[in-house]
């Protein structure tokens, strides 16, 4: 008697790379919460717009493209979208590095 083959799951290259976007939010989540917390302890404003920074540039983008997606929006909408939380990210990290 042969063992019944288990049917083969296919994993599209689209489900990777959502995969590999939803590891990068959570882990950016985990590192802006570190931030934050260092924020918390210290009192020291950098570390809440690194907190920021660092949210916005993982999570953020990730959750802006996940919403802007479901609401069927085309390929230009995501970009748009996807470009002004970097953005955003980005000046809160500089915002962090060059406050006094």
């Amino acid at each position: 008697m042969l063992p019944e083959v288990l049917p083969l799951v296919s994993v599209t290259p689209s489900d990777v790379a959502w995969g590999s976007r939803a590891l990068t939010a959570l882990v950016g989540l985990f590192v802006a919460g570190l931030a934050y917390r260092g924020y918390r302890r210290n009192d020291a404003p950098k570390m809440r717009s690194l907190a920021l920074g660092i949210f916005l540039l993982t999570t953020g983008v990730f959750l802006a493209v996940a919403v802007v997606t479901q609401v069927g929006a085309g390929a230009g909408p995501v970009l748009l979208a996807r470009g002004l939380v970097t953005v955003a990210g980005l000046g809160a990290v500089l915002y962090a590095l060059v406050y006094q």
